[in-house]
């Protein structure tokens, strides 16, 4: 580590905090992106003597990063773990995008009823894209990214004696906090979020190489997943499992279903759901290459959603026996409703998890005399993450990967993978692998 001090030499391996209570050391590593380390070698003071509203006076992570880098720069042999989080940018609103930042911090100890994560592996999903172009709400500059993470339980807390089998076992993070089972939505919604990027979960994000969370909050993995089919399971899994599953009361054998925009997570894995289920799979995309890619997974067909007479294309392809459509699965919003009209059946449903084409959608006066049903759907509760897990272990199925990259610190490789998702490259989950 390249070290810049102040002209106070350091005595016995510390530096008086008389003398200076904060250093700001700036490194370059080999992606060329800085790393701020904040040292607070007042750190010996006691907190409750701290001046209040002085600089000293920090946050969790702040503390866990000052006190990573007091160690670090003593004992430069101490591999410290990393945390990547966004970096806060000035701009206009429409303009802006965060760039990445890693940081050092400590290993977490866990408390009671905690379990210390190892992370081996991290996914991305269009969420973590809008953190950074701040289009979410409760964006956090210090909590690490990701929602969705899979490791190995390397130290079990206090009082958790009944998850003491979960010790050196690999597991998923579950994505939400504060919804256990109501099929209608989150008990409170004011207890509901998400974690990763985001205020109310503080250190909770999959970005970093450890993580302390609370012993109902992980599932076991499914033995046949690697470490990055693992972490690319958690949102896009229990997302497409509430969208088809649960929403959109078709996840029958011979329902005839349409997912929309195949080549993302979500949309990959409600095909793979579907296809478990018996159902006969059709797709939209932008690019015929990605309809081949999911004809060869199974689907019955596929259409470009840019040619304005796709619905009329669609229908030539649907079962002479069934020629209409149960329901639709979609993530995108815009004109879905009034393009698939005549094509669903009298009372089909539209289950809807995410509008990317914008913040409202066309409803028509066709679809109220045709019964048609617009049901949301936002991920989904633990029970329903538990379920889908079941599922995924008892029909072997293997979240679809497009491209991972290796090393948390490798930001650049990082950056490259929300290049992706920016442009609708992937076909997949993207995975940061540890």
């Amino acid at each position: 580590m390249d070290k810049s001090f102040t002209s106070h030499e350091a005595k016995d391996n510390m530096i008086p905090t008389t003398l200076i209570s904060q250093i700001v050391i700036l490194q370059r590593v080999p992606n060329q992106l800085p790393i701020d380390l904040f040292i607070d070698v007042s750190k010996a003071m006691p907190w409750s003597q701290r001046r209040q509203g002085s600089r000293v006076r920090q946050s969790r992570q702040e503390r866990s990063r000052t006190s990573a880098l007091n160690i670090a720069l003593w004992n430069p042999s101490i591999i410290m773990p990393h945390s990547l989080t966004i970096r806060q940018k000035k701009g206009k609103a429409s303009d802006i995008y965060y760039p990445l930042y890693l940081h050092l911090v400590l290993k977490p100890t866990p408390g009671p009823g905690e379990l210390l994560v190892k992370l081996e592996a991290a996914a991305l999903n269009h969420r973590d894209l809008f953190i950074r172009k701040h289009l979410y709400p409760d964006i956090s500059f210090e909590t690490p990214l990701l929602s969705d993470g899979y490791g190995v339980v390397v130290e079990v807390g206090p009082g958790c004696a009944s998850s003491d089998h979960l010790l050196h076992q690999a597991v998923l993070l579950t994505p939400c906090r504060g919804w256990k089972s109501d099929p209608n939505g989150p008990e409170d919604y004011s207890h509901f979020s998400v974690i990763g990027g985001t205020e109310p979960n503080h250190h909770l994000g999959a970005a970093q190489n450890y993580i302390c969370v609370d012993q109902f909050e992980v599932e076991p993995c499914p033995r046949h997943l690697s470490p990055a089919e693992g972490a690319a399971l958690p949102s896009c899994g229990l997302t497409a499992w509430r969208a088809l599953v649960t929403k959109s009361g078709n996840a029958e054998p011979g329902r005839n279903i349409l997912v929309t925009g195949i080549g993302g997570g979500v949309a990959l894995q409600t095909l793979q759901f579907g296809l478990a289920l018996g159902c006969n799979m059709y797709v939209t995309s932008s690019s015929q290459e990605k309809i081949d890619k999911a004809r060869q997974l199974g689907a019955k067909g596929g259409v470009i959603y840019k040619n304005e007479n796709w619905p009329t294309t669609l229908q030539k392809m649907l079962p002479a026996e069934r020629h209409f459509l149960d329901a639709v699965v979609d993530g995108a919003g815009g004109n879905i409703i009034t393009k698939t009209t005549a094509l669903l059946k009298p009372g089909g449903i539209i289950s809807c998890y995410g509008m990317t084409m914008g913040p409202s959608m066309e409803w028509s006066m066709p679809a109220v005399l045709k019964n048609i049903e617009l049901r949301g759907s936002t991920l989904g509760s633990r029970s329903e993450f538990r379920d889908m897990i079941n599922f995924v272990k008892t029909k072997e199925i293997r979240p679809i990967i497009s491209r991972t990259v290796k090393g948390l610190d490798c930001v650049d490789a990082i950056d490259g993978l929300f290049d992706d998702m920016k442009a609708a490259k992937q076909f997949g989950k993207l995975v940061i692998e540890m």
